[in-house]
């Protein structure tokens, strides 16, 4: 049993568990301290000392993030002298900043400009006016993160995030003293692994330093060319989290309101990436049945198991980068974006009679990787570039303010025809544990004729916030097609964040692990928690979206990818069957080792 602590903050007496700091002693009472470097998704780190508060007998100000809660400790948060000492260290980081908060990205959701608002005192400039700026860069170099070192706060939660949370260490410290800056892999060979694009610390910057690069401009542009016709798809995650930056509480499904504010905003067709989702299930699931009976029937050694999900753009580059001899690995599938964008530009230009030189392919995603994997040159199968701009969570929040609407009093509407229809197999995409969950609904019933022996088709086993999730189902009763499987156990696991993906392919690699299916989602608790979604995302927000997926796909009248009858049709009247040479040549990818920096 946990020992309990008692101590005093302000006055009052408050309980906690060993081990929790006094800031955890604080909150525990709804007591506010102010933070910057801090953030509880991250490891303790002390760096900013805004956290400072008073402990009676100590000879200087602690900072309450990194000072474990003791018994008898009598702290004092809001005196005379950590009011002073706040003060002026939040004076001291805006002498440094480039104050340019009207046009900053971030303003009013900055948290440097909350706390400059909360203890400024009128008139005072002791440091602001007398200290220039740096030469300060802006490295703009990806196609999806922007870095702004003059609004730098030198926190570290980006370094923080990129070594910890995902194991990527594409972001470190550079230098010392005044001249100490966050650093880029570019800039400094030391970190030998190269950016995914995940987007986490963009998620976890307090500033406007880290941003996703912007192409809201460009699509207002698209809508407005009268010539141009603009077809834009909508993640599943997005559904269960853009209502978080319109006035929405976090877990609060906006599907129709969405649908109706895109409509609004001027795309000509409002259709869903769901039906990719769906889509991607049909060719992954063929995929991995078809590996399974060259494997086990065959005997071809050159088959290549476990085979892994290739959804995640992010998964995708540190896959290339990190364990590139596992390439061979992936499924061949391109992400249910890139499916869409390529059927954009196709199948949809056929059934509409629309030149594909005139669609403009735009997509609604949580993530930022989905920006650098919409710009990859392996993603030009219709003869143009499929997808032609992707716009975050938090842009497409933008598009609607700027266009006036009031998102809570829009009605709900639907999807358009063609490539507008899904099923909650495709909803729960946007979870950890979705993909792995949706293709076993219907790879299982391929092969046995029945449904996945889980009650309400709701395969739970894969659920949860859990890093790394095995799961092994057994397969029982098979059509006669499929009796080399009979009472076969597939194994199968399901991960979520890269350093959880390293754990599971360092596994693969030693032996110690005999999967056959793996899913891997770059961000944690999956697209829900993408480096695109609304800020702040912490875990109570990621549990609060991930039950809303769950609650949309319980609500749908279809939940299996295979029943989705405008995926029947496109079957039927365009791309033959899965993993058919057209499927090959629209839907389907390859990917390429990377150095390592």
């Amino acid at each position: 049993m946990a020992k309990n602590i008692k101590l005093k903050i302000d006055g009052v007496d408050v309980q906690v568990e060993d081990g929790k700091t006094v800031l955890d002693a604080a909150r525990a009472i709804n007591v506010h301290i102010p933070t910057l470097c801090y953030h509880e998704d991250l490891c303790v780190a002390g760096n900013c000392r805004v956290c400072v508060v008073e402990v009676t007998g100590a000879k200087a100000l602690v900072a309450s993030c990194a000072m474990p809660a003791t018994d008898g400790m009598d702290v004092l948060t809001n005196s005379l002298k950590v009011r002073a000492a706040r003060k002026n260290i939040i004076e001291l980081l805006l002498s440094e900043h480039n104050a340019d908060c009207t046009m900053c990205y971030k303003n009013k959701k900055c948290e440097l400009q909350d706390l400059a608002s909360e203890y400024k005192t009128s008139g005072e400039q002791l440091f602001i006016d007398l200290v220039p700026l740096k030469d300060y860069t802006i490295d703009n170099f990806s196609p999806s993160i922007i870095k702004d070192d003059s609004k730098c706060i030198r926190c570290q939660r980006c370094v923080r995030t990129c070594e910890e949370l995902q194991h990527v260490s594409a972001l470190g410290v550079a230098y010392k003293g005044d001249k100490m800056k966050i650093s880029t892999f570019f800039e400094n060979p030391m970190y030998d692994v190269v950016c995914t694009n995940c987007g986490q610390c963009i998620n976890r910057c307090p500033t406007g330093s880290l941003i996703e690069r912007n192409y809201v401009d460009e699509v207002w542009d698209a809508i407005y060319d009268e010539k141009k016709h603009v077809v834009v798809q909508t993640a599943p995650a997005t559904r269960v989290a853009l209502g978080e930056d319109l006035g929405f509480e976090a877990g609060h499904v906006v599907t129709g309101k969405m649908v109706s504010a895109l409509k609004r905003v001027g795309f000509d067709s409002v259709l869903d990436t769901d039906f990719s989702a769906d889509l991607t299930i049909m060719e992954e699931g063929t995929e991995l049945l078809t590996r399974l009976k060259k494997a086990l029937v065959d005997k071809d050694p050159t088959v290549k198991l476990p085979m892994a999900t290739s959804c995640s753009p992010g998964w995708i580059k540190f896959i290339e980068h990190t364990f590139p001899e596992y390439l061979d690995n992936l499924s061949t599938c391109k992400s249910p974006q890139q499916m869409f964008g390529a059927l954009a530009k196709t199948y949809y230009a056929k059934k509409r009679d629309i030149d594909p030189a005139d669609i403009v392919s735009v997509s609604i995603m949580p993530c930022t990787a989905k920006k650098f994997e919409a710009d990859r040159p392996e993603m030009r199968s219709s003869g143009y570039k499929d997808v032609d701009y992707v716009l975050t969570t938090r842009e497409l929040a933008r598009m609607i303010k700027q266009a006036g609407l009031d998102f809570l009093s829009l009605p709900e509407e639907n999807y358009d025809s063609i490539m507008g229809e899904s099923t909650g197999a495709a909803v729960i995409f946007g979870a950890t544990g979705g993909v792995m969950e949706a293709a076993l609904r219907t790879a299982y019933e391929i092969v046995t004729g029945r449904e996945v022996p889980f009650e309400n088709l709701n395969i739970t086993p894969v659920r949860g916030m859990d890093g790394v999730k095995e799961v092994t189902v057994k397969i029982e009763g098979t059509l006669p097609d499929w009796n080399f499987l009979e009472g076969a156990e597939l194994k199968t696991v399901t991960a979520h964040g890269l350093t959880n993906a390293k754990y599971v392919m360092e596994r693969v690699k030693s032996g110690e692990a005999d999967y056959h299916f793996i899913e891997i989602m770059a961000c944690p608790g999956g697209c829900i928690g993408g480096g695109g979604q609304p800020i702040p995302t912490n875990m109570e927000i990621r549990k609060k979206r991930t039950e809303a997926i769950y609650m949309e796909d319980t609500g749908k009248p279809i939940r299996k990818s295979h029943e989705n009858p405008e995926v029947v049709a496109i079957y039927k009247e365009f791309l033959g069957e899965p993993l058919s040479h057209k499927s090959h040549e629209l839907l389907h990818t390859h990917y390429k080792a990377r150095q390592r920096y």
